[in-house]
């Protein structure tokens, strides 16, 4: 596995030879890999933007063991006090549940339905609906998603969109992210405002709001694939803004590693690249599976909704 500078001079030097790779890269950028794709080995498994697909449904147990909501409120506390002191805007804070299934990792990636997944080598299973940023004929997008709500709840749209808290939080993330590409990109431009997705999981089915972001490559960007990256990590949308600051406060609130949680995943294909927030996350750890899951937080964010959505978020879209 290779180590942060190593990272990025080969994403550099295979994008510079138009050589198609598949990478992979931690939330602190310590860790990833860099693969060209005709070295790639059946121990890793992804899928970008597969149709869905009629699967046999398989009876499965899937039950959820969420920390307590004392522990929550102690961590949630680190945080919310950072937001009133004004070290943060907003803060993305997770947290690992333990999970009991019948199903496998690599039954887990093979029966969910999403746009992007991944099975590292039976370690960690990874089923998001979150795009990180897509290059193509010279452009960089990105789709950040900030609000989620439960589909049943009667008008669960104009909810979700009229909410104060969440149009706060998805604003920021609108604004960070519209700030990273213009690091890398020229002409950065909201292109889409606030658009609903739907999330169907193995118990509900889920609205969640995204925007869209584009903005203009240098012309010798194909060289500089790696650097692009390196500069657009950790992922706004899980992180928070400011960044640095933010990213000093999850590693003070929370209680876990999240490793590969809320990194990226993606491909290069010789001319273009597509990539992943890796959220919705499953890791095998001790001999037991860990879901890793979280939201944002602002400073009119309320612990027990939070909690809830924390909570919420752990599932397995198969039905």
């Amino acid at each position: 596995m290779l180590t942060t500078h190593s990272i990025f001079e080969q994403m550099n030097k295979l994008g510079a030879d138009k050589v198609p790779f598949f990478f992979m890269i931690d939330f602190l950028k310590e860790h990833g890999e860099v693969i060209p794709l005709a070295d790639l080995l059946d121990d890793i498994q992804f899928s970008m933007h597969a149709e869905k697909q009629e699967i046999s449904h398989k009876d499965f147990l899937f039950a959820k063991h969420p920390i307590s909501y004392e522990d929550y409120q102690k961590q949630f506390k680190v945080v919310h006090d950072n937001l009133m002191f004004g070290n943060s805007y907003l803060t993305n804070l997770t947290c690992a549940t333990p999970i009991k299934t019948n199903l496998s990792i690599e039954e887990i990636y093979k029966l969910t339905q999403a746009k992007y997944k991944l099975n590292y080598k039976n370690q960690f299973v990874c089923f998001s609906p979150e795009i990180f940023v897509q290059i193509k004929n010279g452009k960089i997008s990105s789709y950040p998603m900030k609000g989620t709500i439960d589909a049943s709840i009667p008008y669960a749209k104009e909810i979700i969109l009229n909410d104060e808290k969440e149009a706060a939080e998805h604003a920021t993330i609108v604004d960070l992210i519209r700030n990273d590409l213009s690091l890398v990109s020229n002409n950065v431009t909201v292109t889409n405002y606030r658009f609903i997705d739907e999330l169907i999981t193995n118990d509900k089915t889920l609205l969640q709001v995204s925007s869209e972001i584009v903005g203009d490559l240098e012309d010798d960007f194909i060289s500089q694939i790696g650097t692009i990256f390196d500069k657009l990590l950790p992922a706004g949308s899980i992180c928070g803004a400011p960044k640095k600051k933010t990213v000093e406060i999850i590693l003070e609130a929370e209680n876990y590693n999240r490793n590969f949680y809320t990194g990226v995943f993606g491909v290069f294909d010789g001319e273009n690249v597509d990539s992943a927030v890796m959220i919705r996350f499953i890791e095998q750890e001790n001999n037991q599976l860990i879901f890793k899951s979280g939201g944002g937080i602002t400073a009119k964010s309320e612990c027990e909704s939070e909690f809830n959505e924390m909570i919420q978020k752990v599932y397995v879209p198969i039905y």
